[in-house]
């Protein structure tokens, strides 16, 4: 409990908005005609898509109020260009996520050079969750039935040995 308090004051602290529950979190491809830095990333995802779906899915506003988690860019220098993938977290509904992933991808332009931005796919993450839980709960169902339920021949024995007593 106190690492997720610190945890949560931290991020907080480092002007990053902490997200309760991510529902779905949208995996792009990223490719740049030139160099660039992560921040020059995440900039010009903000810049060009501010205004463009109006105040009520404006990414600073969402990220402001929790409803969009961290934008992560993970980026690869090749052959003098950059190379890489976004990942943004969301908790907003179905539609509104995808209506965020296709404004992802208007962005064509990153610092000086021109941008390529295609949305890979947008995970559910109730599903992973829901799969672990079925997945955990077989296991459990399969692991009483072994070891805590009898089988009839040794309720018998277990009868007998009462008797002898």
């Amino acid at each position: 409990m106190f690492e997720k308090k610190m945890k949560w004051i931290w991020v907080i602290q480092m002007g990053k908005t902490y997200i309760d529950t991510v529902k779905y979190v949208v995996h792009a491809d990223l490719e740049i005609g030139g160099m660039v830095e992560k921040p020059d990333v995440v900039g010009a995802l903000f810049g060009q898509t501010e205004g463009l779906l109006g105040d009520e899915l404006d990414l600073r506003e969402l990220q402001k109020n929790g409803r969009i988690g961290r934008i992560e860019v993970d980026l690869h220098p090749r052959a003098g260009k950059s190379q890489g993938k976004i990942q943004l977290p969301s908790s907003l509904d179905m539609v509104e996520t995808c209506i965020l992933a296709a404004a992802l991808e208007t962005v064509d332009r990153v610092g000086p050079y021109t941008a390529a931005i295609k949305v890979e796919k947008i995970e559910d993450t109730r599903n992973v969750k829901r799969r672990t839980v079925v997945d955990r709960a077989k296991f459990l169902l399969r692991n009483m039935l072994t070891t805590e339920i009898p089988e009839s021949g040794e309720i018998s024995e277990m009868v007998r040995e009462e008797v002898k007593v």
